[in-house]
């Protein structure tokens, strides 16, 4: 092999190799898009999480008041029996 055709070797893996690092460089730039792109979605999520979140908390709140109210009303019910089955002449 000559010196010429190890030029000509060399000019092409030369151009070989320009080519690959433009592709990488490409991909790169994509990857980087995408990863802010990730970012901003992930802050999203993590607001949507924190209304959840919130949310959840006061429906708990509310399914506990709920709960209470009925306690009693069933507490009120039991009175209320009792009282009418001793105005019937019952124990």
């Amino acid at each position: 092999m000559n010196i010429d055709e190890r030029l000509e070797k060399l000019a092409e893996r030369h151009e070989a190799l320009t080519q690959t690092v433009e592709l990488l460089a490409h991909e790169i730039s994509e990857l980087r898009a995408s990863t802010h792109e990730l970012r901003a979605s992930t802050q999203e999520l993590k607001a949507s999480h924190q209304e959840l979140k919130a949310f959840t908390q006061e429906l708990r709140g509310f399914t506990q008041d709920i709960a209470e109210g009925t306690a009693r009303l069933l507490h009120i019910a039991q009175i209320h029996e009792n009282r009418i089955t001793r105005l019937e002449g019952g124990e």
